[in-house]
């Protein structure tokens, strides 16, 4: 399997809490666009099922979470060892982090064979699970991902039930699949920069689709059922560089500072300072690997007044200076935790 990038020391944020009582779930289109825009996907592997009938594949914990394309064919899926649900063609279910699941397929005699790992191949980062000489009833596309904001807030970190939608032909999700498969067989210049560009448009493909729906799932995110909080956070996301103190971000949000600093913690596990500087971080390492702007500039484009405070806060979250990652950019060595 294709190995996750590297990614800064900070701890990831685990969100869990639940919005306060009164609260109102329904975010604003320009929130939305804002904290979409931000989002960046790294593509920790992908894997192809090809399941015949009379077998069945099982998976253990994987500490990320994981976009299951059914493109062809009927059968059944069990999450977490709960019920089974049916499987049909151009759904779609986002699996939780750190969740087994397993597929299978009836129709032949007795219960389903399990599908050994003698059957399981690899190819440039690409997990192939296939019966030999066996025409599969169920083919599926398995995206392992990764969605920050910033360095350390995760969008599916508190994810604990699946996302399930159903899908059509027209919408084109296995055509960015199948993209990001030869993608990744093709290892050209740029390979983890296209995969997860094609991850985020299924992530924003599914944000559409919630928003028409009755039962949105995005209200199942704490970083997003708070609207208050929400928005102060797709304002820190949008402008990393400006001004933001905590008294700025709570009249932002319309709440008392001292409300604002609850809720924002109880949702992010962080103070809103800590939790903007990773933002600024994050802004810093796209302008060095992406301009030839510099480092003083790169430094007041992140919101840092002087040169040494940003370096200083930059080689904390990255293990080197800015002017060293710029180089390592350069020379296709730079971690990519952005």
């Amino acid at each position: 399997m294709h190995a996750s990038k590297a990614i800064p020391k900070q701890v990831l944020v685990g969100q869990n809490a639940s919005p306060p009582a009164g609260a109102t779930v329904k975010l604003s289109t320009t929130d939305l666009n804002n904290l979409m825009q931000a989002l960046s996907i790294d593509v920790v592997a992908l894997t192809e099922l090809l399941v015949p009938r009379g077998h069945r594949v099982q998976f253990g914990t994987i500490d990320v979470p994981g976009i299951h394309y059914n493109l062809c064919g009927v059968g059944r899926m069990s999450i977490n060892g709960g019920p089974e649900m049916p499987l049909r063609p151009h759904l779609l279910i986002i699996v939780p982090p750190n969740t087994p699941f397993m597929i299978e397929v009836g129709g032949g005699k007795g219960p389903p064979k399990l599908i050994s790992r003698d059957c399981w191949t690899h190819q440039d980062g690409i997990l192939r699970v296939a019966v030999p000489n066996e025409q599969p009833e169920i083919v599926q596309i398995c995206g392992f991902f990764n969605a920050f904001f910033g360095q350390s807030v995760r969008l599916f970190g508190d994810l604990r039930e699946p996302v399930i939608e159903q899908f059509e032909p027209a919408d084109k999700i296995d055509l960015k699949l199948r993209e990001a498969i030869d993608e990744l067989l093709q290892q050209e210049v740029g390979v983890g920069a296209m995969t997860g560009s094609l991850l985020k448009q299924i992530v924003v493909s599914l944000v559409r689709r919630s928003l028409r729906s009755s039962r949105r799932w995005t209200e199942r995110f704490s970083i997003l059922a708070d609207k208050q909080v929400t928005r102060a956070f797709a304002d820190m996301v949008a402008r990393p560089g400006a001004a933001h103190s905590v008294q700025s971000l709570a009249h932002s949000a319309g709440l008392s500072r001292s409300a604002f600093m609850a809720r924002f913690s109880d949702i992010f596990g962080r103070s809103p300072m800590v939790i903007l500087r990773d933002l600024r971080m994050r802004q810093a390492a796209i302008d060095l690997t992406t301009t030839t702007m510099s480092i003083d500039v790169v430094a007041q484009n992140a919101g840092y007044e002087s040169r040494s405070s940003f370096v200083r806060a930059f080689r904390k979250a990255f293990e080197r200076d800015p002017s060293d990652y710029r180089q390592m950019a350069k020379d296709g060595k730079a971690r990519k935790g952005i």
